[in-house]
């Protein structure tokens, strides 16, 4: 596992080499000194997509060994994939799972192919949780559990924030792990930035969320070239929105529309043209593009003065109360399509071994069918990929494909195994912050055992 430090463990480190004094050699105290400063240079980004809707993760990991596709196609008969369409995403035997096989949904072949090559893994039965829970506990009420389950508002913010709460909270992971390391960016304006919206994940104590297209920054009318034909009037307009105000208030919205705008215009003169990346950006696929202009910014980071990035993807559409099969099909072939792309622009920058690409939703869905769909869940597997994932295998417990399971709430509703803070703390300690540090990015993480997936990097 590489060794990742945080600004306070440089410190703390270069106070220890300076106690040697003449004890030491100087030329042994610059060098140490460099290792520790080179750790921190090096640029890390961590990139999450979020399935909106809450994927159906039992049909993104299917069961392939007789025994197993057994109690998977008798426990979803109408929502099943059938045996014959896995064989192009088969995963074969798994020795974390006892030797079980496995396949992806077989509108995965390319992450697949990533899988096969050791730079995507699976994390099993991941979802929001306060304390390690039972399903006994649960049941009875005993241990406090994330507010409002199964309600995707209230679960996308569990998701999202620093612990599990619901709807409300004003922290979130991803920007509070930004918060600890943004001195290590000259600039911290993009440190955090969403193609999806504001969303709480990018949300720290002193990072916020910067918003882009798909093209890149934003379109505002006052950085245009002219104004109703007018350059003068360009100018002159934009002076007015950014003059100094004698009102508190005032002067704050022209300082945010300042920096909006002195933003927005390093940004065009960084990011490299759309074409210069390939393959060409995949028609008609939005989460292709938002990936797209994410790789662009990667390349730009040192034009933009950033060395840690977290971006926000998110693709829509993973409510499938009904036609869960058709709708599913489509999605993750967009997912798959825009994924490798991202990969293949990665390889072309040198970044892969730099970005790690991992996946979050509101929620799984339940194992029970109720029609040609299937409700809320809870717990669910994710993909994490990226050149220094230790990948080809599944990290976790993959809970039976059948009803009445010791992690089954009921109708194959399965309580987390993993939570989202032991999944957070171990791309956070990727990233370069402290293990202490982590306490104070996820409160929760001290009841849980924060090496669960040690061996994910």
């Amino acid at each position: 596992m590489t060794s990742r430090l945080s600004r306070r463990d440089l410190l703390k480190r270069t106070a220890a080499l300076s106690l040697l004094g003449s004890a030491g050699s100087f030329a042994a105290d610059v060098a140490a000194m460099s290792t520790v400063a080179a750790q921190l240079d090096e640029y890390r980004a961590l990139v999450c997509l979020f399935l909106l809707g809450g994927n159906d993760h039992t049909n993104l990991l299917v069961p392939t060994d007789t025994e197993t596709y057994a109690e998977y196609a008798a426990a979803r008969p109408s929502i099943a994939l059938q045996r014959d369409t896995l064989a192009a995403t088969d995963l074969g035997p798994t020795a974390s799972q006892g030797g079980r096989s496995f396949a992806l949904h077989p509108s995965l072949a390319g992450i697949r192919q990533l899988y096969l090559d050791a730079d995507a893994a699976i994390v099993a039965n991941v979802g929001p949780l306060i304390v390690p829970t039972t399903v006994s506990q649960y049941l009875a009420g005993s241990v406090a559990l994330p507010p409002k389950l199964r309600s995707h508002n209230d679960q996308q913010s569990a998701w999202q924030a620093r612990q599990a709460s619901g709807e409300g909270a004003h922290l979130g992971w991803g920007g509070s792990l930004a918060d600890r390391l943004m001195n290590t960016n000259s600039s911290n304006v993009f440190t955090a930035v969403s193609t999806s919206g504001r969303p709480l994940f990018l949300s720290g104590s002193s990072i916020a969320p910067f918003q882009m297209s798909t093209s890149g920054g934003l379109n505002l009318k006052p950085a245009g070239a002219s104004l109703y034909g007018s350059a003068r009037g360009s100018v002159v307009y934009q002076q007015m929105l950014t003059a100094g105000r004698a009102h508190l208030f005032e002067d704050e919205i022209s300082a945010v529309t300042r920096r909006s705008l002195d933003a927005n215009a390093r940004l065009r003169t960084s990011l490299p043209p759309a074409g210069s990346l390939s393959p060409a950006l995949p028609a008609n696929n939005l989460l292709a593009a938002q990936l797209h202009v994410v790789a662009r910014t990667i390349a730009a980071q040192t034009g933009l003065g950033t060395n840690r990035q977290v971006f926000f993807v998110g693709l829509g559409g993973f409510d499938t109360h009904d036609q869960l099969v058709p709708q599913q099909n489509a999605l993750l072939r967009q997912v798959d399509t825009a994924v490798t792309a991202f990969w293949s622009w990665l390889g072309q920058l040198g970044r892969r071994s730099q970005v790690v690409l991992f996946t979050a939703s509101d929620f799984g869905r339940a194992l029970a069918s109720n029609g040609d769909g299937s409700d809320h869940g809870w717990g669910a597997h994710h993909l994490v990929i990226g050149g220094d994932v230790n990948g080809g295998t599944i990290y976790g417990d993959v809970p039976p494909a059948a009803f009445g399971s010791s992690v089954d709430v009921g109708n194959g509703v399965f309580v987390p195994t993993i939570s989202v803070d032991q999944y957070a703390a171990r791309l956070g300690r990727w990233f370069g912050v402290s293990a202490a540090d982590l306490d104070l990015v996820l409160p929760n993480l001290q009841a849980f055992d924060p090496d669960a997936l040690i061996s994910l990097f």
